[in-house]
């Protein structure tokens, strides 16, 4: 497995995060190119709790990127001190973040992933204190997805870090007790997607494709080295033909 690029994501990336918060890593990785022409595919993510990894592999990762994968698409707009990992062929791929990003992607993304959020909050149990902290958190993501949203869909710009992380987290505790306040940010944020933005309808994929097959050529075996023959055919190998002991 070869590291491609990784850094820091989640609440810490947001500015969101506090005294007892995980800090979320995410990264890409490219397998040795060998090993994508056997019987069975490499598995293309890893991910575990403790800590907090995960991992794609760079085909997978694009697939998410084109898609506008909120989670995955950080990846590409990490404020520079938050890189853990950059190689030459990462930041290639930061280069070329914009042409992952389309505006029915982006739009089906944010705004899919934050009703997804609101659903729930909808369905949760007020009486359970448990619940009380995650619907709080599941509002922050609602608040947190439809302002990148919309900032990427206005200005092509995913900004990872919130401009104003306390507003978001406030307004987070306050949807978790009374959920139908996010009813009217979804309707200004799904009346702001319908204007026309800067995003393209699709995405530059033949670049994306460029990116990875370059990787793969990257991670292709040295040659072997042809061996050498003494003058009367036989390969020098310490054995002549025909002698086994």
């Amino acid at each position: 497995m070869y590291e491609v690029l990784s850094g820091i994501v989640g609440s810490t990336a947001y500015g969101l995060a506090h005294a007892g918060s995980d800090v979320d890593r995410l990264g890409m990785f490219a397998v040795r190119t060998e090993e994508l022409h056997g019987l069975r595919r490499p598995v293309e993510s890893h991910v575990t709790t403790a800590p907090d990894r995960t991992w794609h592999e760079a085909a997978k990762w694009c697939r998410l990127a084109l898609n506008c994968n909120p989670t995955a698409s950080e990846l590409a707009w990490l404020p520079d001190e938050l890189y853990e990992v950059r190689t030459e062929l990462g930041d290639e791929l930061i280069g070329l973040r914009t042409g992952l990003l389309s505006s029915r992607a982006v739009r089906g993304s944010y705004l899919g992933y934050a009703t997804q959020q609101f659903r729930k909050l909808q369905t949760r149990d007020r009486t359970d204190t448990r619940s009380r902290t995650q619907g709080a958190k599941h509002a922050r993501h609602l608040v947190r997805l439809l302002e990148q949203g919309v900032r990427l869909h206005e200005t092509g710009e995913l900004r990872v870090r919130l401009t104003d992380p306390e507003r978001v987290r406030e307004l987070g505790e306050r949807i978790a007790d009374h959920p139908d306040l996010a009813v009217p940010l979804l309707a200004d944020a799904e009346q702001r997607f319908d204007r026309p933005g800067v995003l393209p309808d699709t995405p530059d994929e033949p670049a994306v494709e460029d990116w990875l097959r370059r990787l793969r050529r990257a991670h292709l075996p040295a040659p072997a080295q042809p061996q050498e023959r003494d003058p009367r055919g036989a390969r020098n190998t310490g054995q002549r033909a025909g002698i086994t002991g």
